[in-house]
């Protein structure tokens, strides 16, 4: 296969999974941002506006992480309902072609909705050069190990409903529990420990840092970078050995 051809699959997968969906079916994007969005208002009304920083960038990191995990319901109907990757697989479409223009459909996809927290990103005064490139590299981050996660799990589901069930899960554990939408000393000192298991945590806290709302020291961002790459290139190794791209 050459490259251009498998540039002109991944367009064409970016087409039907992202930008067609935009035009057809525009509510979706609605969905997408309607939980972000309700912890931002929760946590302005709780914290009387006071809080409302930490929610912005909780409901970027979640929004991310949303697209990311989001791509298991689509490869699972894909692959069960419409028998679309069996297809591919008997195509000269590789395996990564496919899954990244899955992923970056899902990311396009996501794209007019993630505009609303840059939106109040840059209005509240947080977009500075360092700020913007730490998020940026936080975000991709995100998405990128939650893609490979829901890449992995999608190859073994058998119905898209069992993603209705994991999908509350990841998103509890991974968003709802860790400090995401608020700063980690607010946790007891035993919960910021069982905290530091969670990827996001460090996502959050790099993220915080970086906007002035908690103090963080060089050290301290380095080892929150090393955690979030060294954790993603975990996920992107057991998707290469674990993921199964023809169906057993």
């Amino acid at each position: 296969m050459t490259e251009r051809h498998r540039l002109r699959s991944f367009g064409t997968l970016i087409q039907i999974n992202g930008l067609i969906p935009i035009r057809t079916q525009p509510l979706y994007l609605v969905n997408l941002i309607a939980s972000p969005l309700s912890f931002l208002f929760f946590i302005w009304i709780v914290s009387r506006g006071a809080d409302l920083a930490f929610g912005l960038m909780g409901g970027m990191v979640l929004t991310m992480l949303s697209v990311g995990t989001g791509l298991q319901s689509d490869l699972t109907h894909y692959r069960h309902d419409l028998k679309f990757q069996d297809v591919v697989v008997a195509s000269p479409v590789e395996a990564p072609v496919y899954v990244a223009g899955m992923a970056f459909s899902e990311l396009v996809y996501s794209l007019p909705g993630l505009a609303v927290f840059v939106i109040l990103f840059v209005y509240y005064g947080f977009a500075t050069w360092t700020s913007v490139v730490v998020l940026t590299g936080v975000l991709l981050l995100v998405w990128s190990f939650a893609t490979a996660f829901a890449f992995t799990l999608a190859t073994y589901f058998q119905d898209v409903r069992e993603t209705w069930m994991f999908s509350p899960i990841f998103s509890l554990v991974l968003t709802v529990l860790p400090p995401v939408y608020y700063p980690i000393y607010y946790l007891p000192s035993w919960a910021q420990l069982a905290a530091r298991f969670s990827p996001t945590t460090y996502a959050a806290e790099l993220v915080q840092g970086a906007v002035g709302l908690v103090p963080i020291s060089w050290s301290t961002a380095v080892v929150d970078w090393v955690v979030l790459v060294g954790f993603t290139a975990v996920l992107f190794v057991i998707a290469g050995v674990k993921a199964r791209w023809k169906d057993p």
